[in-house]
């Protein structure tokens, strides 16, 4: 049964080292340079870059699904088109299917956009869920902007396949943990087996910044007799690091820094501040210390007082990533509130629905309906098409890749989703899973049902007893 489990995850390897052959031509042409003389430190070098390709996928056609396009639409009876890794076209019934395409028969079936997690930490605490895992949070400091997530990442965590298998999840974001004030940079992958994490690497997605604030920060470093051990002391580290922070920015470059590279790319604005924040007073307050500084926040994550500052969350743009009903697990959650999503989007702010669970983001479709129902239950109406976006587009947008993926739009990605049923239902689940064209889920398919070393013998695993 070892044997068997093996072979299947080094299938996976194997293909991914297809999928990724552009490092081994980045290693031939190392070699080729030290045997020639040349300086291997090229000047056109970028670390830790991604290689990232797409698996082979054959052109498709989606026929007779109801078809949520992720930008709140919804299509009866409709038709996807998708081929070389992007949507060609989406329409009714009468969208004409080009010559050469695999037709599936969706009828009585729904499609969407891939499932998109803003909030994850798989890879940085992988199951099996020991000490030596623990690697998602650099808590010596109270601020390490320096440190990467994707430096941590372990790309065999099994939970990247049952979020793909349970969850329909094709892209997410790997954040450091909130121990911090600011925790480092985060990495947006997309989830596709690979022997690194160059490998999943998001094509021309931007770094985020993990910023936290509130009783995380005053409890770890307080309790250890060091600033900040209050919300004041919190604002005040933030705002001399900022400072810090823009007289490298402005002054000479050319002396690395590696926590100054990161905060003059969150001041240029190429790096994403995703920042953890429960109470609405305080993420008002970390709005004001962006305007001050020079910069600007995305996303508020967790965020459960959003309703209280929803109509200030709209005038600045930023997102609000949230659980669905968490509460109450301490004293900054306390007014946690279900009807939170609805009330947000009924003040015309963005929301998110993330998981920030290894579990969570298997059903992120179910959270994104209990927040829907908790709304209708207050006389707040969302349509499904609305809520879907809570997963697809909107997370996107706070992630600044809603131009490539997120949306069933022709051009993007073909990150795709056919479910055996209502999405926003919990008896339904993912039938077949497309990242960039490719089919690397299929309920049907025993070849294309991931299965790892950990998960021996679990319900529908392979062929163990």
């Amino acid at each position: 049964m070892r044997y068997r489990a093996f072979a299947a995850i080094g299938g996976a390897i194997a293909l991914a080292a297809c999928s990724t052959s552009d490092s081994g031509q980045s290693v031939a042409s190392t070699s080729s340079a030290q045997e020639t003389g040349q300086d291997a430190a090229r000047d056109d070098f970028v670390p830790f870059a991604s290689t990232y390709k797409r698996y082979p996928g054959t052109p498709t056609a989606l026929v007779g699904a109801t078809v949520y396009d992720g930008a709140g639409g919804r299509i009866d009876n409709g038709t996807v088109l998708f081929a070389d890794g992007e949507v060609v076209g989406i329409g009714g019934a009468d969208l004409a299917i080009p010559a050469g395409y695999t037709r599936i028969d969706a009828s009585g079936k729904y499609v969407t956009p891939g499932i998109i997690d803003i909030h994850s930490h798989l890879g940085d605490y992988p199951t099996p869920s020991v000490q030596a895992h623990s690697d998602g949070n650099e808590a010596t400091s109270p601020t390490t902007p320096e440190v990467w997530a994707e430096h941590s990442v372990w790309p065999q965590d099994p939970g990247f396949s049952r979020a793909l298998a349970n969850g329909g999840v094709t892209s997410l974001q790997i954040l450091p943990g909130s121990a911090n004030l600011m925790g480092g940079r985060s990495v947006t992958l997309k989830n596709v087996p690979s022997r690194t994490v160059q490998g999943m690497k998001f094509p021309g997605a931007p770094y985020g910044f993990k910023m936290a604030c509130g009783e995380n920060p005053k409890r770890v470093y307080g309790n250890r007799g060091r600033m900040p051990s209050t919300r004041m002391g919190n604002f005040a580290v933030n705002r001399q690091t900022w400072l810090d922070a823009k007289a490298y920015a402005d002054g000479d470059r050319d002396k690395r820094d590696l926590a100054k590279e990161t905060l003059a790319g969150v001041l240029d604005g190429e790096i994403l501040v995703h920042n953890h924040c429960y109470r609405g007073d305080e993420m008002a307050l970390v709005m004001d210390m962006a305007e001050e500084m020079g910069y600007r926040v995305s996303a508020f994550h967790h965020a459960v007082e959003a309703y209280k500052i929803g109509d200030l969350l709209r005038e600045n743009e930023v997102c609000s990533a949230i659980w669905a009903d968490w509460y109450g697990f301490k004293m900054e959650a306390y007014d946690g509130i279900p009807e939170n999503a609805a009330l947000i989007h009924n003040q015309g702010a963005c929301v998110v629905i993330h998981s920030d669970s290894d579990t969570g983001i298997q059903r992120l479709n179910q959270e994104a309906a209990k927040a829907q129902a908790a709304g209708a239950r207050m006389g707040i109406a969302i349509s499904d098409a609305e809520v879907i976006r809570w997963i697809t587009l909107n997370a996107a947008k706070a992630m600044g890749i809603d131009d490539m993926t997120g949306s069933l739009e022709s051009g993007k990605m073909a990150d795709v989703v056919l479910w055996n049923g209502d999405p926003l239902s919990v008896y339904s689940r993912p039938e077949k899973v497309w990242i960039d064209g490719a089919l690397l889920f299929d309920s049907s398919d025993p070849k294309r049902r991931p299965v790892s070393d950990f998960e021996l013998g679990q319900p529908g695993e392979g062929d163990v007893k």
